[in-house]
């Protein structure tokens, strides 16, 4: 069967002679420039073999003299080569796709130059119809000239990073992302799909068929332009993600030449001028976060499964809405987002026609550095950010397109005379001078004119969703005219100001795009109609935008770089999940080095007992309430008070010794699976420091073991601990526990693999466990 990932189509395997699907996934690599690599008869035998997607950069070390800012790995040339077999068929074309490659991609198939690609996270299209071999053997060649690793503010990853595929169809046939479909007047009786198809070579009859949820067909309908009623449907949203296939099919004179499955949700959005967002007529409020691409040792390579298992913690703590932050995402991560019920606000640009500052010695260490995506806006804006929009407009989670992220951050480089000093929320420790306003800097007035051009351009290709951007000085951009060249308009870290600019502009649409962890900044949200969300600067820790050697990464995240919870995760679940909820955190050292318990809970109070003996009851104010301890002895437990009479009970044992390794494969049908069976191709391995009890020892002496790895019948992809500050090279095979805990990745490519885990000095047993591809 053939899907189409909004416009992506993916080869699940079964057969369909109109359409199919190679996927490119074993390439030849070079690190380092090679004179040759374009030529088809170069040899490239003693190039490293490696599966796409794949990031260089991750592997490689760490070191001082790359950019802190984008977590000090390595950039540099490499060059990828790919063979598939496929000979010129009479009437068939043939397209390769690249989902994204970083950065600055030079692209050969069989000696024939391609053409570039600049920015790395876009998503493009070749047709290679007319470059076949004729003996069938074919050979895609790829220059990724990544030399500047001070060209981004956060992680960038190097290399071939998303998926690339072969798409063979006959002709005509839907041209690359050539299927748009939506929906109007949608109730819970009936709803509108409409269906735009773009045709490439030639005119054709284009047969729609839409096939529900349960498999049953409810629809036909015919036409580029075609539309129809869907009775009683069953809608898309946060609790019930419904999801509808359209089946696409083009036929000339009585054959099918292409056929696509579009997946989609019928489901209604809207941002009121009250301030208010509904889904499918109901008032919903964003709770978001903000997330980067990468994925800790995984670099910018990371497989849909551990998307999956980090959206999946996310969602458990009442995150519903996901910023993809700052620029296109993977496409899976879109599909789970379809999948799983989030909300998107799907962001294209972290800087326009100027650049940003780039600290690459640590963060607001000058001189900053200016290389970025500014170099190539102007030629390759319009395009980047078109093929954004019509790639990912059938995703019915995506309800925001983002223009751009801070670009009217103050002095970085924008200025407006109407403000001697402007000061921003990174500005701390930076000097008077750096904030003063300078008239040779370019005039922020600037952006509004640059805005109207991008928001032109994104409902050339869709009109159907609002368009935003995340502001970093409002008060400045309200009065340049950028921010009323916005459908909705995102504030970031300005909280302050909602109250006074909802009463100076009632009309405007207002909500945090990105904000800190601070409660009062989710109860302001909670508290007035008139901001309808906010997104949490981050869901998930990641590398890059470091504060200075050691530290590789940021650690704003709900989830640490494992994907593991952190102390922050469980107060945000008091605040976003409705259910009466409460957590105990063990005793850590907050206060003038005095050990506190903490207890984050939507109760109104609590009241701790240590073996029974009660250490008093608090009000609980901001979602926590807390009690200094001597240490942590016994069994603590928590009566929590809800405002509805009720009580309940949450309690943390001590640990003891720790003894030995607990370790568990993660999935999402894990109740359907054995302990270390998975039906992913790549197993995440959970490990855990526990006591001779199995309650897991997060501190103290043991928990920062170093554990080696060994896998045979697999491919050990990485360990990661969640240390941003732990300097092993991610090529090692071996790390030490963090907080009493690690991740391992194995790819099991089909049947069993054996993973043996050794704890350096044998100081805990060895743990050995056969992975099971199901």
């Amino acid at each position: 069967m053939i899907k189409q990932r909004g416009s992506i189509m993916t080869n699940e395997g079964t057969n369909n002679t109109a359409r199919q699907i190679i996927p490119l996934k074993a390439w030849r690599f070079n690190f380092g420039d090679a004179k040759n690599g374009w030529y088809r008869g170069a040899d490239d035998s003693n190039w490293e073999a490696v599966q796409v997607p794949h990031d260089w950069s991750i592997k490689r070390g760490f070191s001082t003299e790359n950019s802190s800012g984008t977590g000090y790995v390595t950039g540099g040339i490499g060059w990828y080569r790919c063979r598939f077999n496929l000979k010129p068929q009479p009437g068939k074309k043939v397209r390769i796709t690249f989902e994204g490659v970083y950065n600055n991609s030079m692209v050969w198939c069989n000696s024939n130059y391609l053409g570039k690609r600049p920015y790395g996270y876009s998503t493009f299209v070749y047709d290679i119809t007319e470059f076949l071999a004729p003996d069938g053997d074919n050979v895609i060649s790829v220059k990724v000239p990544h030399t500047e690793t001070a060209d981004s503010r956060w992680f960038t990853g190097s290399g071939i990073t998303r998926p690339v595929y072969v798409t063979v169809t006959g002709t005509p046939c839907v041209a690359d992302f050539g299927i748009f479909v939506h929906t109007e007047d949608v109730t819970s009786e009936s709803a509108t799909v409409i269906v735009d198809t773009e045709l490439d070579g030639g005119d054709a009859l284009v047969r729609h068929t839409i096939i529900a949820p349960d498999g049953t067909t409810v629809a036909e309908m015919t036409g580029t332009k075609a539309s129809c009623k869907v009775e009683n449907p069953l809608l898309w949203g946060t609790e019930s993600p419904n999801l509808y296939t359209l089946v696409t099919e083009v036929i000339s004179n009585g054959e099918v030449t292409d056929t696509v499955q579009t997946r989609f949700g019928i489901r209604d959005i809207k941002f009121d001028a009250s301030g208010k967002f509904f889904l499918n007529g109901k008032e919903t409020k964003l709770r978001g976060v903000c997330l980067h691409h990468d994925a800790g040792c995984l670099g910018a390579a990371v497989p849909k499964e551990v998307w999956r298992r980090r959206l999946t913690k996310l969602a458990a703590c009442g995150c519903n809405a996901i910023r993809t932050s700052h620029n296109p995402p993977d496409p899976a991560l879109l599909d789970l987002c379809d999948e799983m019920g989030f909300l998107v606000m799907d962001e294209a640009f972290d800087e326009w026609e100027a650049p940003k500052n780039k600290w690459w010695q640590g963060h607001n260490v000058n001189p900053p550095k200016l290389n970025g995506y500014y170099e190539d806006f102007i030629t390759w804006g319009e395009a980047d950010i078109k093929t954004m929009v019509r790639r990912d407009r059938n995703h019915p989670s995506i309800i925001l397109w983002s223009i751009g992220n801070e670009v009217d951050y103050p002095n970085d480089p924008y200025v407006y005379s109407g403000f001697d000093i402007m000061t921003g929320n990174n500005d701390a420790g930076k000097s008077e001078e750096e904030r003063r306003y300078d008239v040779n800097r370019p005039d922020a007035r600037r952006l509004a004119v640059i805005a109207r051009r991008l928001v032109k351009w994104v409902k050339e290709v869709d009109t159907t969703r609002p368009v935003t951007a995340a502001l970093a000085y409002p008060e400045v951009s309200v009065k340049t005219g950028y921010m009323q060249a916005l459908d909705v308009a995102g504030y970031n870290y300005k909280e302050n100001l909602y109250e006074e600019h909802h009463k100076a502009f009632p009309n405007a649409i207002i909500y945090g795009s990105e904000n800190g962890h601070d409660p009062r900044a989710w109860e302001v949200v909670r508290d007035n109609d008139y901001i309808c969300g906010q997104f949490l600067w981050t869901g998930v820790d990641y590398l890059g935008e470091a504060r200075g050697w050691p530290v590789r990464g940021a650690d704003f995240g709900l989830l640490d770089l494992a994907g593991f919870e952190k102390r922050r995760y469980f107060h945000r679940c008091a605040m976003w999940i409705d259910t009466p909820t409460g957590f105990l955190m063990p005793a850590r050292r907050f206060r003038e080095n005095t050990p506190t318990i903490a207890c984050y809970t939507n109760a109104k109070s609590a009241e701790l007992f240590v073996d029974g003996v009660s250490l008093g009851r608090r009000d609980v104010e901001h979602y926590v309430c807390d009690w200094e301890v001597s240490s942590h002895e016994g069994t603590y437990t928590a009566t929590l008070y809800f405002a509805d009479g009720t009580t309940r009970e949450i309690s943390i044992p001590k640990p003891g010794t720790p003894k030995t390794l607990s370790v568990s494969v993660w999935n999402s049908e894990r109740s359907e699976c054995g302990a270390y069976a998975c039906p992913d191709e790549v197993h995440q391995i959970e490990v855990h420091l526990v006591d001779e009890n199995g309650i897991p020892v997060t501190f103290g002496d043991g928990a920062d073991t170093d554990i080696a790895v060994s896998v045979s019948g697999g491919e050990l992809l990485g360990i990661e601990n969640g240390d941003i500050a732990d300097l092993t090279s991610y090529g090692e095979s071996h790390r030490r526990l963090f907080h009493g805990r690690l991740i391992v990745y194995v790819r099991v490519p089909e049947g069993k693999a054996e993973v043996t885990l050794t704890p350096a000095d044998n100081r805990f047993p060895a743990v050995t466990l056969t992975l099971k591809r199901i």
